[in-house]
């Protein structure tokens, strides 16, 4: 599965109807609903959505005709494959009446459109480990954990004997990372993981 990396949005204007769609990476529904409230737009006539975190997924199609709106939108999300998103499509309307397929192909056309503007990214399980590491041991530590693909330090904390880094791994190279470790202190040190 993939994400945004970063929010993205777009404009349209369909037959005189001004469409704002708004994308942007979230982790669970507390983010979801921030980024309701940041994005949507009192002055607007339809502030409609959708968003999936896994197997968790909402739409509203707030005030549209029911089904033009909301599934549209996560048809677009489901689609380009990606998770952990949420497109809002705001709705300024301008005079002239869109029918229910016009409202279908607007509102999943813009939200398909931001997604694609957007930078994809890969989104990996990941865990989080300690390690408790020797002064001795330490350069040659974080610069093999560097060197491997997808490990990010997060904090270093430095002790009379050494350090402790907290580290986060791909959950499918943990028993790998965990081996590095281990190999690279000649057992002194061992990757920690938190479930």
């Amino acid at each position: 599965m993939y994400s945004l990396e970063h929010p993205v949005s777009i404009e349209q204007v369909v037959k005189k109807s001004r469409f704002l769609a708004v994308g942007v990476p979230v982790t669970n529904e507390l983010d979801v609903r921030q980024t309701l409230a940041t994005f949507s737009h009192a002055d607007a006539n339809h502030n409609c959505w959708a968003w999936r975190v896994g197997q968790t997924y909402r739409f509203s199609d707030d005030g549209e005709p029911s089904g033009t709106a909301g599934k549209p939108i996560l048809q677009a999300i489901d689609g380009q494959s990606l998770d952990n998103v949420i497109v809002i499509v705001t709705r300024w309307f301008g005079g002239v009446l869109l029918g229910t397929g016009g409202l279908i192909r607007a509102y999943g056309g813009a939200a398909a459109a931001c997604l694609r503007a957007g930078e994809i990214i890969e989104v990996v399980d990941r865990l989080e480990g300690t390690i408790q590491a020797a002064f001795s041991d330490l350069a040659i530590l974080k610069a093999r954990l560097s060197a491997f693909y997808g490990v990010q330090i997060m904090r270093e904390a430095f002790f009379d004997a050494g350090a402790e880094i907290t580290l986060s791994v791909p959950k499918l190279k943990a028993s790998d990372i965990a081996r590095l470790v281990a190999d690279t202190t000649s057992g002194r040190s061992t990757l920690d993981l938190k479930q």
